[in-house]
């Protein structure tokens, strides 16, 4: 094997070694991407339901001041 000859095949596997990175660094960023939305609207929600618990306390109602439930 000459050194032209193997100088292209170390080239040749360079290339496919960086393809092959290339595709797995683009489906980590796919991944990461998706994780990312999910985790903003986990966020948001979380975020809510505080909120709601919040004002749940905040207007907790006495059973004094209630209607009974057969009117």
């Amino acid at each position: 094997m000459s050194e032209i000859e193997h100088l292209r095949e170390r080239v040749d596997t360079l290339e496919t070694r960086l393809a092959y990175q290339d595709d797995t660094i683009d489906t980590l960023n796919a991944t990461i991407t998706a994780q990312w939305k999910q985790i903003d609207a986990l966020t948001r929600q979380v975020a809510a339901l505080g909120e709601r618990l919040a004002e749940a306390e905040t207007t907790e109602a006495t059973p004094g001041n209630e209607r009974p439930p057969h009117y």
